[in-house]
């Protein structure tokens, strides 16, 4: 924790050594203007913007265990929910990208059907996630990686972000593509994931 507060009380003075990234700051003063929702995983290993490259304001992130995305209901309205309408309502992404992870701890959860009576609160939030998850929970479970079933896990979120009254208007209107990526933690390596299987990076 230590070394996070003396970087956090560091980080304006680094400043003054790169004044086009000081300059770059300060242009977000008027606004953002993302180009992507970036749906990932809470897991500290996947670091959205080390992954793509982004400068502060390209990414609009969404972050949740295991990169679920919850069913849309307009009675009962979640903060990913709403993350994901201004993103695209308000802010005008004309890209999501839902990036799943190798050795993703609550996918595994999901496919092994893990005990999770001790904290309840994941088992619930996981069950977002089974209704989705009928081929991915048929895959080996004893791979490490749990690569099949994450990838098939990604594609299920698209799925569900497609009932999104918003991002089905988007959709229709030729503004919004959505992609479903898969991150290696251990190499780095990044593919696109469609139905059909692996594509060959990039895919946008």
């Amino acid at each position: 924790m230590q070394s996070i507060i003396d970087n956090a009380r560091s980080f304006a003075t680094t400043l003054v050594a790169d004044p086009e990234r000081a300059e770059r700051l300060r242009a977000l003063e008027a606004g953002q203007s993302p180009e992507v929702l970036f749906i990932s995983c809470a897991d500290s290993r996947v670091i959205p913007a080390l992954i793509t490259g982004a400068d502060p304001g390209q990414l609009f992130e969404l972050r949740t265990a295991g990169n679920i995305v919850p069913d849309y209901h307009s009675a009962r309205p979640t903060g990913e929910a709403a993350t994901i309408e201004y993103a695209v309502s308000v802010l005008g992404v004309r890209d999501i990208v839902v990036c799943g992870h190798s050795h993703c701890g609550a996918v595994g959860a999901v496919v092994r059907g893990d005990d999770l009576s001790s904290v309840p609160a994941v088992r619930g939030w996981l069950e977002h996630s089974l209704p989705h998850n009928a081929p991915a929970r048929t895959v080996n479970s004893a791979s490490p990686d749990m690569a099949e079933a994450v990838q098939r896990h990604a594609i299920a979120q698209l799925d569900t972000l497609r009932t999104y009254p918003c991002i089905r208007e988007q959709i229709d209107r030729g503004q919004l593509a959505l992609h479903a990526w898969y991150y290696e933690v251990h190499t780095g390596v990044v593919s696109a994931q469609r139905p059909d299987g692996v594509l060959p990076f990039p895919p946008l």
